[in-house]
């Protein structure tokens, strides 16, 4: 996600092997199906979710999120709950469904049970009329919105496989996650869509699209087929601004692993935020399209969720930096593939004065469990720092380490859920290195390198005296780069590994440096100047 600076009953047969990892989880959801009623007359959605799930321990109740109907009257209320047709007990208070059995689930069983409601969403389901004046729906569920009209386990820790049958005027199209399996004419002049998912996926990424779309089918990339869907006055535009997809689409099958979903659709839509990741289907804010493909990082930082967020999912918001930052840093990678070093640095500057200025705000660590309002983790420290993390990291091991670990870590858990730990062992695996250090002081430690640097150059004994102060309270270990310029304008670039709170360099030189540069390359996350002493 990139944030803007400014049903029919059934039982399904398929099934996904997840394992939820939130401590004291009573169930695995294994597969949901959503049939969702829309209409043009009110914001009144029906819904009856069927959900499959497993026992993960011996009990009688379970918890399900779902917003309760609230004085405004938004929110939903339920009809009923059964077991293969039978009631069942529940509650349904502050937002949570209690489920009762009359007799305890048992540990790896499994269970399907069925959930009737209505009501108008509070959030979750943005139902808008877009910059044309026409009615839209998009389900917008980042972080945990999704319970605003989807009876779920709202967590990244429990991915499930996802069905949508929607039926709705007809004269709308809908586009949702997998695969499109029916759409049929039905009476009344309304339509009927079927989508199925059975990838596992994290009720974050799981969404529809409901309106009056453009649609153009691009080129496939290798059998993936690609398309856009724009609003009509958008067409043009539209079109050529988001078929930059086929282009980055391979870059990333290339440098991180096969592509995940069976599709890749890129959707003009009502979503809060710059773009959101939906899994095949990436929402993209209404006003992205300009005709001058103004958003390609944009684009590159949506399509790389797919494999970071979406497949290989953070296990707790906490660890968000293991899906922004990493499509951060995707992305400005992309920028230099595609353009070069010179455009990539520039974008690593423009990110760390925005980490930088943010540290000024608030003071916290990389994995942050301290924020409970998880919007508030949508901040330059997950995705700048996050991406800058990355090309530290990057620069530290080497291209061919770097590219060796990145796949590694996405083919273990690709379909699962990490924390950063997790990461940091694969990355130390394969490049045979201890890497706690370095994770414990940029990614638990909520502070950086603050340098005072100053030089003096001694004419009479023909020597450079360079002096690093590490003003911060707890001293980092990194290298530091540098470029002199001598008088003779020839360049010396020097290399030193500070640790220390006062490092000293002295180096000869044939007379006074014309110009000392810290970070030439960009590769250090640090604030701080080089100063003279006269």
């Amino acid at each position: 996600m990139k944030v803007f600076i400014s049903l029919i009953a059934g039982i399904v047969c398929l099934k996904s092997d997840v394992v939820a990892q939130k401590k004291g989880s009573a169930i695995d959801v294994q597969r949901y199906i959503f049939n969702v009623h829309i209409n043009d007359k009110n914001d009144s959605v029906s819904c009856t979710a069927t959900i499959q799930f497993k026992w993960l321990q011996n009990t009688e109740n379970i918890l399900l999120d779902l917003i309760s109907l609230r004085p405004d009257g938004k929110g939903m209320k339920i009809i009923s709950v059964t077991d293969k047709g039978m009631p069942l007990n529940y509650e349904h208070a502050k937002d949570i469904i209690r489920i009762g059995f009359s007799t305890p689930g048992k540990t790896n069983d499994e269970k399907t049970i069925e959930i009737k409601y209505r009501g108008i969403p509070a959030d979750g389901l943005i139902i808008a009329k877009n910059k044309y004046n026409h009615r839209t729906f998009f389900a917008d569920h980042w972080p945990d919105r999704a319970r605003n009209w989807l009876a779920c386990v709202d967590h990244p820790s429990d991915k499930a496989a996802v069905e949508f049958m929607v039926t709705a005027p007809g004269h709308y199209q809908v586009i949702s996650n997998g695969v499109l399996i029916e759409e049929t004419n039905i009476s009344d002049n309304r339509k009927f869509f079927h989508y199925q998912e059975d990838r596992a996926l994290p009720m974050k990424v799981a969404a529809i699209g409901v309106a009056d779309f453009a649609v153009r089918n691009e080129e496939p990339v290798g059998n993936i087929p690609v398309s856009s869907w724009v609003f009509p006055e958008d067409r043009v535009k539209g079109f050529y601004d988001y078929k930059l997809a086929i282009d980055i689409l391979p870059y990333f099958i290339k440098n991180i692993g096969p592509y995940p979903y069976k599709k890749l659709a890129n959707v003009q839509s009502r979503t809060v935020f710059g773009g959101m990741e939906n899994a095949g289907a990436i929402f993209y804010a209404e006003k992205s399209i300009t005709g001058k493909r103004s958003e390609e990082v944009l684009i590159a930082h949506e399509i790389a969720h797919q494999w970071f967020g979406n497949m290989a999912t953070e296990a707790d918001f906490a660890h968000v930096w293991l899906s922004e930052g990493f499509v951060t840093y995707m992305a400005i990678l992309w920028i230099e593939n595609k353009y070069g070093q010179d455009r990539a640095m520039k974008m690593r500057v423009e990110d760390r004065e925005q980490a930088l200025a943010f540290s000024k705000q608030r003071s916290a660590s990389m994995v942050d469990s301290s924020t409970t309002n998880y919007l508030e983790l949508l901040n330059p420290n997950s995705y700048q720092k996050g991406g800058w993390i990355l090309h530290m990291l990057h620069h530290q091991l080497g291209d061919s380490i770097f590219w060796k670990g990145i796949r590694s870590y996405y083919a273990q858990y690709a379909g699962k859920n990490a924390v950063t730990e997790d990461f940091r062992k694969v990355m130390e695996k394969v490049s045979g290195k201890d890497l706690e250090k370095f994770f414990q002081q940029w990614l638990y430690t909520p502070d950086h390198p603050q340098m005072d640097i100053r030089w003096k150059y001694d004419a009479m004994t023909k020597l450079l005296t360079v002096t690093i102060i590490q003003q911060q309270p707890k001293e980092f270990e990194f290298p530091l780069e540098m470029n002199i310029t001598a008088a003779d304008s020839k360049l010396v670039t020097k290399s030193v590994l500070i640790k220390d709170k006062q490092t000293t360099i002295t180096m000869s030189l044939p007379g006074k440096p014309l110009k000392i540069v810290i970070d030439p390359a960009v590769h250090l996350f640090y604030e701080g100047g080089v100063k003279e002493i006269r």
